[in-house]
């Protein structure tokens, strides 16, 4: 049997990737609501339907500063003039005078009626006079102050805001599962909504496991390895919409990991972890965690066609049975991990909905080669082409990878059946927004 063969045939015993993430996303429920302020709201996720309980504008206001009158008193006001050589023309000869009866601004709550003849001076926002139907914009007048010349007559309605014409009561704001963006903290409170139902930020807990690992400020050397991964995990975690915490770097001992995950499960939705899943003398987590315990529940890992990086882990831990994801200790393949596993099961606690991220498809620049059997996510450039579609270029992979993240805005999915994907060819592409 040839390398190739060989190759592709331990492959074949991976587990697809999609078999995998469907069973591991299945036992995960979003997390029970809560009842928010506003400004506490923004950024969750809204666990039901926002419905406006008042009308918005509250009342008939003014929407411009200018003259708040009767549309019938100023109808011949700068009235369209015709001849039969020039066509139509405003005349600018021809006014209309009203009295001015008075002012009102934002604050105004007296109700006030206007009668033939007479018009009060508005600002943007005041009540409406019962009877007004039409504010004239300033610069239309003369704007005096005791009387008024209307120079030209707008429309019957222009400039005038009635109640609910932009909200109505009972009208369905947001849905649940909608983000809640500072537009929509707007709408709610325009609305007189103080307090929405959202799913809470699902709270991660970062460990590094392994006992070459040393914290940043220092290069690596031999025997010692730069705790890259829980910086960089936090970091995606947040980026994902979670309060994150790094707890750092726990050494190879089972005692000591044991304890920490017990300790943590009290402030945790989600555990993640990196390093120690592999099957060598120095991955101590996988055999303290994948041995079933007393209130600790047990991780399962599991070998899956995905590159970079094959095993992942998933299981609970601690009495409270919280969710933990293990992903591999080397830094690419630990947030490809992140991407394909966790950053779903953050969306997924969040409410959120869709948990993966978008994806096109585009153009391909530049011819690729992928293991056989693999699922291969390659980080890539994509940018839009002039008429439309998408081009990506390859960045570096495998064991390059990380290097290749620093500048991607796009992962390059290559299937499990796929080893050489030629320029030219269209590809399936995930957006990584980074603006999050």
């Amino acid at each position: 049997m040839t390398a190739t063969a060989d190759a592709e045939a331990a492959a074949n015993e991976l587990m697809p990737l999609a078999e995998y993430l469907g069973s591991v996303l299945r036992r995960l429920r979003a997390l029970p609501p809560l009842d928010l302020d506003l400004t506490q709201a923004h950024g969750n996720v809204l666990a039901a339907d926002v419905i406006a309980p008042h009308p918005f504008p509250a009342f008939d206001q003014a929407a411009i500063d200018g003259y708040a009158a009767r549309w019938e008193d100023l109808a011949g006001a700068g009235r369209l003039g015709a001849h039969p050589a020039f066509g139509q023309f405003d005349n600018p000869t021809r006014g209309v005078r009203l009295n001015v009866v008075g002012d009102l601004g934002a604050s105004s709550w007296r109700p006030v009626r206007l009668t033939a003849g007479t018009c009060f001076s508005v600002a943007a926002g005041a009540p409406l006079p019962l009877g007004a139907d039409v504010v004239v914009p300033v610069h239309w007048t003369d704007q005096g102050m005791a009387a008024v010349e209307i120079l030209h007559a707008p429309k019957r309605g222009s400039g005038v805001r009635r109640t609910g014409d932009e909200l109505s009561v009972g009208q369905v704001l947001a849905t649940a599962g909608s983000y809640v963006t500072p537009p929509l903290v707007a709408t709610f409170a325009a609305a007189g909504i103080g307090h929405v139902l959202v799913r809470p930020s699902p709270r991660v807990v970062v460990v590094a496991t392994g006992d070459e690992l040393v914290d940043v400020g220092r290069p690596s050397q031999p025997g010692q390895v730069v705790d890259a991964n829980s910086h960089a995990l936090t970091a995606a975690a947040v980026e994902a919409g979670a309060m994150a915490y790094r707890i750092g770097i726990c050494d190879d001992d089972p005692e000591g990991l044991r304890g920490l995950l017990e300790d943590q499960t009290l402030r945790a939705d989600l555990i993640i972890t990196t390093g120690g899943t592999g099957t060598g003398p120095g991955d101590m987590l996988r055999r303290v965690l994948s041995r079933p315990g007393t209130g600790r529940g047990i991780v399962e890992f599991t070998d899956v066609a995905l590159c970079p990086g094959t095993v992942l882990g998933f299981g609970t831990v601690g009495g409270e049975e919280v969710p933990v994801v293990c992903l591999p200790g080397e830094p690419g393949a630990a947030l490809i991990g992140f991407e394909v596993l966790a950053r779903p099961a953050i969306q997924l606690l969040a409410g959120s909905e869709p948990v993966f991220r978008p994806s096109v498809k585009a153009h391909l620049l530049e011819t690729v080669s992928s293991p056989g059997g693999l699922r291969e996510f390659r980080p890539a450039h994509i940018a839009e082409r002039r008429g439309g579609g998408y081009t990506v270029q390859p960045l570096a992979g495998g064991p390059y990878t990380l290097s290749g993240l620093a500048e991607a805005n796009g992962l390059l999915v290559l299937g499990e059946r796929v080893t050489t994907a030629a320029a030219g060819s269209t590809v399936d592409v995930l957006l990584l927004d980074r603006r999050r």
